[in-house]
C-alpha cells in the first residue's frame, strides 16, 4: 500500500472536517441529493467520454493509485552489472538461469530474447513498442480520473444550479431561503472536494509512477543492449547512471 497517498488523502479529510465542525455540525454538510447528483452525474457523463470497457478499469485505475511497489534502481543497476559480469566470463547464454528468478515480466522477456540470440536492433524495437504500449495504457487510466476531475465539479453546479431555481419558486417564505441557499451550494461543495481531493492528485500520482516505469524499463533495454555490444560492466553502470539522478546512482566500482 501506498502510506503517502493513503495518509495525504487521511489527512485532508480530517483537515476539512475539522474546519467544518469548528463552524457547524457536520450533518449540516450532509445532502443525500446532491451526493448522488454529483456521484452519479459524474459517472454518467464519463460514460459518455469512454467506452464501456475502459469504464471497466476505472476501480482496477483507482486501487493502483493506492497499492504501488516501488522498485529499487540500485537493486537494478546491481543486476544489470552482474548480468554484464556473467555474460562476459561465460558468454550471453548462461544470462538464462537468471531468467526465472526475475519477478518482472519484461526483464524476463528482454533477458530471454538475449539467450535466444535475436539481433540486437530486433530487440530494442520490440521492447520499446512494448514500453510504448505500456504507457498508452497508463496514460488511459489517468485519463479516467482527470476527466473524472473535470465533471465532479460541473455536476456540482449543475445540482447548485437546480437548487437555486428550486429556491427562487419559494420566496414567499423568507426563513427557507437561508437553509435553502446552503443546500443548493452542496452540490458543488461536493463537487470541488471529490476532485481535488481524489481524482486529480490520484491522477497526477498515477502519471508520475508511468513516467517512472518507462523510465526504469528504458535502464533495462539500455542495459541488455550493453551486454549484448560486450561492453565492460563498468561501463554499463556509466552508461544508465548518466540517466538518472545522483541521488539514484549506483556509485560503487563496477567489475
Amino acid at each position: 500500500m501506498d502510506l503517502a497517498t493513503v495518509g495525504g488523502l487521511i489527512f485532508a479529510t480530517i483537515l476539512t472536517i475539522v474546519a467544518i465542525k469548528l463552524g457547524s455540525p457536520l450533518e449540516t454538510f450532509f445532502d443525500l441529493p446532491s451526493v448522488l447528483m454529483v456521484l452519479l452525474g459524474s459517472f454518467g457523463i464519463m460514460f459518455v467520454c469512454f467506452p464501456t470497457a475502459n469504464m471497466k478499469d476505472l476501480f482496477r485505475v483507482i486501487k493502483k493509485g493506492f497499492f504501488h511497489k516501488n522498485r529499487s534502481t540500485e537493486q537494478l543497476l546491481q543486476l544489470m552489472r552482474e548480468m554484464s559480469s556473467r555474460a562476459r566470463r561465460e558468454g550471453v547464454l548462461v544470462l538464462e538461469d537468471m531468467v526465472a528468478d526475475q519477478d518482472d515480466d519484461f526483464l524476463k522477456k528482454g533477458i530471454q530474447m538475449v539467450v535466444d540470440g535475436h539481433d540486437p536492433s530486433a530487440i530494442e524495437e520490440v521492447l520499446y513498442n512494448e514500453i510504448d504500449n505500456m504507457a498508452s495504457r497508463h496514460k488511459d487510466g489517468a485519463d479516467l480520473l482527470d476527466q473524472m476531475g473535470t465533471y465532479a465539479p460541473a455536476m456540482g453546479m449543475i445540482g447548485t444550479l437546480v437548487g437555486l431555481v428550486q429556491m427562487l419558486q419559494n420566496l414567499d417564505d423568507p426563513t427557507a431561503i437561508g437553509p435553502a441557499m446552503a443546500v443548493a451550494l452542496l452540490t458543488t461543495f461536493y463537487g470541488a472536494v471529490m476532485a481535488n481531493m481524489f481524482a486529480l492528485p490520484l491522477a497526477h500520482k498515477l502519471k508520475m509512477r508511468s513516467a517512472n516505469e518507462v523510465a526504469e524499463k528504458s535502464l533495462v533495454v539500455q542495459g541488455l543492449l550493453s551486454i549484448l555490444a560486450g561492453e565492460s560492466p563498468r561501463f554499463l553502470v556509466d552508461r544508465l547512471n548518466a540517466q538518472l539522478p545522483p541521488s539514484d546512482r549506483l556509485t560503487e566500482a563496477a567489475g
